[in-house]
């Protein structure tokens, strides 16, 4: 486990991934663009969730390629990769099982989100996060579940899963708790698991 996470800390495979991050938070700033042309100004750094985590991402592994920790940058990007990367795979799968239109692109999502998540965790050994950076963050989380769950500035679905969008709400704010958590164990708590950049 170890010689693989010392391959991810490559520049070579740092510069991939900045590249792949970047032209994916474009894309999803793009895919936002309807949603966005319809929000309130005040909300408007609150919807485009995915995306925003690919930023943070993105800005985590520039910082690496200057070998540079970040914390509170890092936290962001673990915690918010992970809650919506797990999110969009799960919101998409119920799509398709509840019977509702699925094509290319929600595989696309499915496979592209499962590795925003899994990217997230397989760096987890490089983040420098205080039990202050997830305080913050988890403040973050919450506050944009209640915009997106009580205002309604949630990301748009499927018909098929309109009906159950309170369930939705719920189930997003126990993920970010669960995202939270992850990133404590792994990282703050259990300093043994991590390791310096190359």
């Amino acid at each position: 486990m170890r010689m693989f996470a010392e391959f991810l800390a490559r520049p070579s495979i740092l510069w991939a991934l900045l590249l792949v991050n970047g032209a994916g938070t474009l894309y999803g700033f793009y895919w936002y663009e309807g949603q966005l042309a319809q929000t309130p100004v005040i909300f408007l750094p609150f919807v485009p969730d995915s995306p925003t985590a690919s930023l943070f991402f993105t800005g985590v592994l520039a910082a690496f390629l200057l070998r540079k920790n970040i914390g509170l940058l890092e936290a962001f990007a673990a915690v918010t990769l992970i809650k919506y990367g797990v999110w969009a795979v799960v919101i998409n799968l119920g799509q398709d099982i509840l019977g509702g239109q699925v094509g290319w692109q929600n595989y696309m999502l499915i496979a592209s989100h499962f590795g925003m998540a899994l990217q997230a965790v397989l760096f987890l050994p490089y983040y420098r996060i205080k039990p202050w950076h997830l305080v913050v963050v988890g403040i973050w989380t919450v506050h944009n579940d209640i915009i997106d769950y009580v205002y309604g500035m949630h990301p748009w679905v499927s018909p098929v899963l309109e009906p159950y969008i309170d369930h939705i709400g719920y189930f997003t704010f126990w993920l970010g708790m669960a995202a939270i958590a992850i990133v404590y164990f792994y990282n703050v708590r259990h300093r043994k698991y991590r390791l310096d950049l190359p």
